[in-house]
């Protein structure tokens, strides 16, 4: 970078230097910094241009740029140009001094650059600045306060030699102004300077032999300091402002070394009450502390005679400053108690006496704080002035026990200090110092003040905690560093190490000892051999190996004392006994190490005492002195009193003891030991029974006759015996105790039975010992019952180790075996109290392989009996409810019992396993945990997989396959434990993996691989425990995919059929988790391996419908179907047949099953077509008898066809079937639409393979043709034909026989509308069906094709041609139900397609006619659809190819045109009216509607609407062709289908038209109507009466010829009878007889009047 980049950036730097961010400002610094260090002139030049060119710059701004110019300035002080130098000191003089107010920040900015560069330039600097002191004038503040600021640096820095030349001239410029100052900074600000100066002064005259002018002595500033002495001495330090009054004692302490020695002592006076004031005036007493010891040090070294006359004072301030408490992190309190102490070192080289008195009496003070000060300064004392304290010994010796009874932490703490002072300077050689001595042990057992892990609440109290690790150091320290306390120590401190109270010092005792001896030993000194016997004080060799050996067997105990206390013993092996020297020093080192390697939790307890017992056998051998061992025994017996307080440690002394008397000769003493054990033992403990037990069963392996026969005389003895007390109220030996005794006894003979000699028990067992314990069985007591089973299992052990040399058949195993199954059962179910059970176990583990063996069902029952009282314990959390006569156990005891427990279990467990290591022996077992593996509690089914990985770890342990055997409950146990590896539980996870890998590795050794291979995929399972530990689901399913891929590569094919039907009895396990677990594990293992499963799949299926019906967890459900899925995608016939022939109708879990054979296309295709395939083939239903029907016989349905139906219905419930649902939807829709037809009013299948909730007649066989053809529909996204049909109702139309075609005409209604694309292929599909036998099919067929040709869209897909040949096809059908809907599709040709009815003209006409004249028709439905057909197509047909029929088809029409049924006779009119307009100008036709007439005009009076509608429409058709004008008009007019008509006005005008036009065919007409008289219909009857009536009255005489009137009358008296037609009679008579017409009257008279 050159010249003018730097210029650029160091000016842009510094306009940004003010940025309001810190940071930003700290980066400026530094980056100005970094160039200032390349190019330093230059830099600062710019710097202080900047500042020159900126004076108005505001003061934080320059206060930056001041910094930055120190930095510079301080690191590169050597490289800048001394001109550059003068011109900063220039402006930081200046920068200094420009604002006469006091601004701190800018001020001490640029008095900081001043002292950087004094650092180098003193003299500058110091010319610099007496510029700014001009006499008379005060300086500016911060001139002074940088004169100080710079002496004070060049002190720390060692460079005030060249200060110290300018001082004169400075003092005699500041002298007069000190009393010019008087503003209390400026007096703080020239207090300080003189401080420095008289600092530097010292510092020089100190050093003089260096100084440039040695010839500077003390005296020379001695007037000047006075004088500034005087002032701040009489006026300054009696301000008010504190700061200021500690800067002035400071000053004056420094001053007072430079003072003349006659105006010091003549101030010493005044000076040291004054100073002594300050404390209580300040809170920092460190400057006063100083301060007074810089005063008493010039005092003492010019020998003051006044100083004596203030010590009473000054011992008694400085004293209460040594009682305050010194605050470790607070600096200045250190400093302040250091110097204090410094003062009393002073005084004490001065007035030693009456300074050491005084201190001895404070420390008789109880007051703490006092005594601590005391001791502080009596520990100062011996360590500072050590011959002056050398007479003051002895007196100090007295002194010091005062405070050692004290009873404060904080006290005892400094008088350990104390100690250790003293015994670095000889105090505890003297008499007295033993005493010391003892103090610091028994500190070193001081117990815990908080448990492990708590804090005192107070920071500042002392814990016994941290005065135990203080005496532990200090005892240290004078064993290693004080070199003539060896002889003191030793032996002296082997005291301390048996009696108890001095146990938790145990630890460093053997440490300083071990040390003590090591160096007195490889020294050879004469006094590291003890005399036990002078040393009176001293426990004897045996006492002391008792102690040590007890300690070593709980070596973590009182702060880990035991590989101490062996090491001790090592060293102490030639005090101990000669002859153990070699011995110990052979076995005890390593001992040591495990010890030292080891942790409380990691070493085992058990094999270190047997360890220590064997060491111990071996010592007494080696010492092969009997008068020694005898007194070992007995002092061993006496030491056991001292563990009343700590059992274990008893216990084990006991067990030692009877390591002792094995080896003991002296039979006599033997049984003394024994007596006295016995009857000093406190049976009321459990701990110490056992403990005693187990030394009477050491004994006897030496002394077995002896052993028994003193058990025998103790169990008669009077321990045994309650004897009555005073009134006899109280006894003396209660029952309870006398229990506790026999426990012990009972004990005793199991320990006896364990550990005497093999062949030696086994004659005894029955006479002697159980012959002793079994009358005691019955016993409630819990205690002795707890020492029966242990006893048992003692004997039982016993048995076992001696048949491995001599063959036995134990006859009361059985016996026993009840007896623990008794105490067992005698225990509450809900409540973990005792230790029965685990004991019972125990027990039973190791009678069980003894002979004779166990029965089947006697190991069921045992089996069963102990997994079920240790599985269905509560939660060891769980705290039993607290009753009058129990108490609760602590949650550690609880614990531990419930460990024990389990552990217990697992080894009754593993002795079954271990007679006959098979797989059925491992089924035996396994089968009575398997339930216990799907617990809905947590901890049942912890201890149940736990237990079952530790079984089959001993069992995977204790494998040998000599052949090669199946391993046939694999899959059992693996179906049973893969699923909790995704157990909510953690624990169950862990165990269960654990488990899969043992199974794995069991199968891979009877597979004949070693026992070290290693199979790959079966390792990889062990990385999984990690993975496990999480409880993510997603996590723990894809573990167990993993999981059951190893499974499924290790696993062989016999094995897996079984593993499958044990996953599906998971998937309804009690916990969410294992049930996912199961059918993840199941499906991927059906994916891999279920190819080779064909033959199970019906089983398969079934107890999957089964499962299916406990599952209520969503996804499990779903899992179920995926299931099923993959089991067709492997086994589709297979899979399809077994759904097909469950039992209909499907209940939901099988409708379930099909529905998840919809979730893969490729899969729901071919069901699909199998569906398709077979519905064709295979008969819809049979004809069976039916006593309910007059016909005798009914269609029910087949069961393969529906159940197929069934299963389609629910496959395309299924969303993902859609698409092969539309790839198929023709055929599919044609096959759906012919079983519909095939299922319309057959009755569901009634026989024995039925077993379905819902009875027969709920089940709709139609109904579920279509319930799939619907949700076909919607599946191939139709939704408006679904929403069509949904609103005509069809669906219900096409399940009923009766409107079956309805419904089927509503659907291909539907079709044409809204799926016109899709009618191609499913015409093509549906044609086959046209000519199937069933007759029903062709029905439903016909009926569609009907209706399509009802819309246009046939002939846009040019499909016409297609319908219209079949449609004729069926008009020759054998079923009249095909024929008619072939004629209703052929007429509805008119509407759909009515262009195409002239093609079509000479066909349709020969099918309706042929209709019309059907014979076959009982309800006249083909000729009905025949005519309407007919009346549809003639409205599109041309003249010329109807014209030739015309007559014909009105001839056809005509016998319609009276029938009964409505339907018909209004069509037979509509055809009627249609037909006219083919037969208007010919007179045949117009003869032919004259025939007709009178029967239209009567139907204008029918009964039914819709044929008098049909009869006006035609009427006004037909009115051109009557041939009368009037008669034309008047239909025209009057009848219109919307307009009610006067029927009799009607008749009466149209009877004069008709004899006004008509004249010749009167005669035809009144005939006609006369034959009405007769007709089905009352109102036409009534109508022909009113007709004839109206004819006859509006009749001219001379036309009355052509009526025959006795016909007319009688036919009127008929009708007379007709309740319906009799008054319409009696009016028409009425109307003939008001004629005048004799001769007509005459007749009619006559014939009613015969009436």
């Amino acid at each position: 970078m050159d010249e003018t980049d730097v210029e650029q950036v160091t000016l842009a730097l510094l306009d940004g230097a003010n940025d309001k961010d810190a940071e930003v400002q700290e980066q400026v610094r530094k980056s100005v910094l970094t160039l200032g260090k390349q190019q330093p002139d230059r830099v600062l030049a710019m710097c202080q241009d900047y500042l020159l060119k900126h004076p108005k710059l505001i003061a934080s701004h320059r206060v930056v740029i001041l910094q930055t110019i120190e930095l510079i300035t301080a690191s590169r002080i050597e490289d800048i140009s001394y001109t550059r130098i003068k011109s900063i000191i220039s402006l930081a003089s200046d920068e200094m001094t420009r604002s006469k107010e006091v601004m701190r920040d800018w001020q001490q900015a640029a008095s900081n650059i001043l002292v950087a560069v004094g650092n180098k330039h003193i003299n500058d600097i110091m010319e610099e600045i007496l510029t700014k002191f001009q006499p008379g004038i005060l300086p500016h503040f911060f001139v002074e306060c940088c004169s100080s600021h710079l002496w004070m640096y060049c002190l720390h820095h060692f460079i005030f030699y060249g200060m110290v030349p300018f001082l004169n001239a400075i003092l005699g410029t500041m002298l007069p102004m000190l009393s010019m100052a008087k503003q209390d900074t400026m007096k703080w600000v020239f207090s300080s300077a003189l401080s420095h100066f008289s600092d530097s002064i010292l510092e020089y005259l100190a050093n003089l032999d260096k100084a440039p002018d040695p010839t500077v002595r003390k005296d020379t500033f001695s007037s000047e300091i006075y004088a500034a002495y005087d002032i701040l001495f009489n006026s300054w330090l009696q301000s008010r402002e504190a700061k200021l009054r500690l800067t002035v004692a400071e000053a004056v302490g420094s001053m007072s070394h430079l003072m003349a020695s006659d105006k010091l002592e003549e101030q010493i006076p005044k000076l040291l009450p004054a100073m002594l004031s300050l404390y209580k005036k300040n809170n920092e007493h460190y400057v006063i502390s100083k301060s007074v010891c810089q005063v008493l040090d010039a005092s003492v070294n010019m020998g003051s005679r006044v100083l004596e006359t203030q010590l009473d004072g000054l011992l008694s301030v400085l004293h209460q400053q040594l009682c305050s408490p010194v605050d470790y992190s607070n600096p200045p309190t250190v400093k302040n108690h250091n110097e204090v102490l410094r003062c009393f070192s002073l005084l004490a080289n001065a007035f030693p006496d009456k300074l050491v008195l005084s201190v001895l009496q404070k420390l008789e003070n109880s007051n703490e704080r006092s005594r601590m000060g005391s001791l502080a300064v009596l520990r100062h004392l011996i360590n500072s002035t050590t011959a002056m304290m050398e007479t003051k010994k002895l007196l100090i010796l007295a002194s010091i026990r005062q405070p050692m009874a004290d009873h404060s932490n904080k006290v005892k703490r400094r008088v350990v200090q104390v100690i250790s002072a003293m015994a670095h300077h000889g105090y505890l050689e003297l008499e007295g110092g033993e005493l010391l001595v003892r103090f610091i042990v028994q500190h070193c057992a001081l117990p815990d003040t908080y448990q492990q892990g708590q804090k005192p609440p107070d920071p500042e109290e002392v814990t016994n905690e941290a005065l135990r690790s203080m005496c532990d150091d200090t005892l240290h320290l004078l064993t290693t560093t004080v070199s003539r306390l060896a002889d003191v120590l030793w032996p002296m401190l082997l005291y301390y190490l048996t009696p108890s109270q001095f146990s938790n010092a145990t630890t460093p005792l053997c440490r300083s000892l071990i040390v003590l001896g090591n160096k007195k030993r490889s020294s050879k000194e004469a006094t590291f051999n003890i005399d036990f016997k002078q040393q009176a004080n001293l426990p004897s060799p045996q006492t002391l190996m008792i102690r040590l050996w007890v300690n070593a067997a709980f070596p973590y105990r009182s702060r880990g004392h035991g590989a101490p206390s062996l090491s001790l013993l090592n060293v102490l092996s030639l005090n101990i006994h000669p002859n153990v020297e070699v011995l110990w020093e052979k076995e005890m080192p390593p001992l040591v190490a495990l010890l030292e390697e080891s942790t409380v939790d990691s070493v085992e307890k058990k094999e270190l005492e047997e360890n220590l017992l064997k060491l111990l056998s071996k010592t007494l051998v080696a010492v092969d002195d009997s008068k020694w061992v005898c007194q070992l025994v007995t002092e061993a017996t006496r030491y056991l009193s001292t563990y009343n307080n700590a059992l274990e440690e008893k216990s084990f002394l006991y067990r030692c003891i009877g390591v002792m008397l094995q080896q003991c000769h002296n039979k006599e003493l033997v049984k003394k030991q024994l007596q006295e054990i016995l009857l000093t033992a406190r049976h009321s403990d459990a701990i110490e029974r056992e403990g005693v037990a187990m030394g009477v069963g050491l004994c006897a392996y030496s002394h077995l006759e002896g052993t028994l026969a003193k058990l025998e005389e103790f169990g008669k003895s009077d321990a045994f015996k309650k004897s009555p007390s005073i009134f006899n109220l109280l006894k003396d030996r209660s029952d309870l105790e006398v229990d506790k005794v026999k426990s012990t006894l009972i004990l005793c003979y199991g320990q006896v039975a364990l550990n005497a000699p093999p062949e030696q028990i086994l004659k005894r067992i029955d006479h002697d010992i159980l012959r002793c314990i079994s009358k005691h069985f019955n016993t409630k007591d819990l205690t002795m019952k707890l020492s029966l089973i242990q006893s048992v299992g003692l004997i039982a052990r016993a048995i076992s180790e001696c048949v491995k040399r001599q063959g036995y058949v134990f006859s009361r195993k059985q016996e026993l075996i009840s007896v623990m199954m008794d105490f067992i059962k005698a225990e509450p179910a809900d409540a973990m109290k005792t230790p029965v059970r685990h004991l019972v176990m125990s027990t039973c583990a190791n009678l069980i392989p003894l002979d004779p063996q166990l029965s089947e069902n006697e190991s069921f029952d045992l089996l069963k009996v102990c997994v079920g009282t240790a599985f269905a314990l509560p939660p060891v959390t769980h705290t039993p409810e607290k009753t009058k006569d129990e108490e609760i156990l602590e949650p550690k005891q609880r614990e531990g019992l419930y460990r024990d427990t389990m552990a217990g279990l697992q080894e009754l467990l593993k002795s079954v396993l271990v007679t006959e290591p098979t797989p059925d022996s491992l089924q035996s077992v396994f089968k009575h945990i398997e339930s216990w593996l799907s617990s809905a509690k947590d901890h049942e089914r912890e201890r149940a997989v736990c237990t079952t990985a530790h079984i089959l770890d001993f069992y995977l342990e204790k494998l040998t396959v000599k052949n090669m055997v199946c391993f046939h409950n694999l899959g059992a146990l693996l179906g049973r434990l893969a699923p909790r590896c995704s157990d909510p539980h953690h624990a169950v996870r862990i165990a269960a993996i654990n488990s899969v890998y043992t199974l794995l590795n069991i199968q891979l050794r009877y597979e004949g691989f070693s026992h070290d291979y290693q199979d790959e995929s079966v390792e990889s399972l062990l990385p999984m425990r990690e993975v496990l530990e999480n409880p993510d689901h997603s996590v723990l399913y894809r573990t167990c995919s993993e999981l059951t891929k190893v499974m499924s590569k290790r696993l062989p094919q016999q094995q897996l059929s079984t593993l499958v039907f044990m996953l599906f009895e998971g998937l309804v396990d009690s916990q969410t988790n294992c049930c996912r677990a199961s059918s993840v594990i199941l499906n991927t293992l059906l994916k891999n391996r279920g190819a080779g499963l064909q033959e199970l799949v019906p089983e398969m299926l079934e107890v999957l419908h089964l499962r299916l019906q406990s599952i209520t967890e969503e996804q499990v459900r779903v899992a179920v179907g995926q299931t099923v899925l993959i089991l067709a995608t492997q086994h589709l016939q297979a899979v399809f047949n077994t759904l097909v022939n469950q039992p209909l109708p499907y209940d939901s879990w099988n409708s379930e099953m099909w529905m998840a054979l919809g979730a893969d296309p490729i899969i729901a295709g071919q069901i699909m077509e199998l569906v398709m395939e077979k519905l064709v083939v295979m008969a819809p239903y049979i004809d069976r008898k039916d006593p309910m029907i007059r016909a005798g016989l009914a269609k029910v349905a087949t069961n393969q066809p529906l159940a197929m139906t069934c299963g389609l219905k629910e496959l395309l419930l299924n969303g993902q079937s859609q698409e092969p649902a539309i790839a198929m939807f023709p055929p599919l829709f044609s096959c759906l639409t012919v079983r519909l037809g095939a299922s319309v009013g057959v009755q569901p299948p009634r026989d024995n393979n039925n077993h379905s909730k819902h009875s027969g007649s709920q089940f709709h066989v139609a109904g579920t043709a279509v319930e799939a053809l619907r949700i076909l529909l919607a599946r191939a996204q139709l939704d408006e034909v679904v929403k069509r049909l949904d609103q005509d109702n069809a669906w219900d139309a096409m399940k009923e026989p009766n409107t079956h075609t309805t419904g089927v005409t509503l659907l291909a209604r539907a079709m044409a509308k809204h799926a016109g694309p899709r009618l191609p292929s499913i015409v093509e599909c549906l044609c086959p069906s046209l000519n199937n036998i069933y007759e029903c099919q062709r029905v439903t067929v016909t009926a569609f094709f009907s209706e399509l040709l009802n819309h246009h869209v046939v002939t846009e897909l040019l499909l016409m041609d297609v319908l219209m040949n079949n449609m004729m096809e069926r008009i020759s059908d054998p079923c009249c139900t095909v024929r008619m809907l072939a004629v209703r599709g052929l007429g509805n040709i008119a509407t759909g397609s009515p262009e195409k009815v002239n093609k079509y003209a000479k066909e349709l006409l020969a099918a309706m006619s042929s209709g019309m004249e059907e014979k076959e028709d009982p309800g006249k439905r083909i000729t009905l659809e025949a005519m309407s057909g007919l009346s549809k197509v003639l409205l599109h047909l041309d003249k010329k190819n109807v014209h030739l029929l015309v007559v014909y088809i009105f001839m056809k029409i005509k016998p319609f045109l009276e029938s009964e049924n409505d339907e018909i006779r209004c069509a037979s009119i509509l055809l009627l009216g249609n037909l006219s307009k083919f037969g208007s100008g010919e007179a045949v036709f117009k003869d032919q509607i004259h025939n007709v007439l009178v029967s239209l005009l009567l139907h204008l009076v029918d009964p039914n609407p819709q044929v008098v509608k049909a009869c006006k429409q035609a009427m006004r058709v037909c009115a051109p062709v009557v041939g009368s004008e009037q008669i034309t008009v008047m239909f025209q007019n009057h009848l219109h289908e919307d307009k009610s008509l006067h029927y009799g006005e009607f008749i009466n005008d149209l009877t004069k038209y008709l004899i006004q036009d008509f004249p010749g065919m009167l005669n035809f007409y009144h005939i006609s109507v006369m034959q009405f008289f007769k007709s089905h219909w009352a109102e036409v009857r009534a109508g022909a009466a009113m007709f004839i009536g109206f004819l006859l009255g509006n009749l001219t005489e001379d036309l009355f010829p052509h009526i025959n009137m006795a016909s007319v009358t009688k036919g009127l008296v008929m009708l007379l009878q007709d309740p319906d037609a009799a008054l319409t009679v009696v009016k028409t008579t009425t109307v003939v007889l008001e004629r005048d017409l004799s001769s007509v009257r005459l007749t009619v008279t006559k014939e009613f009047s015969s009436v």
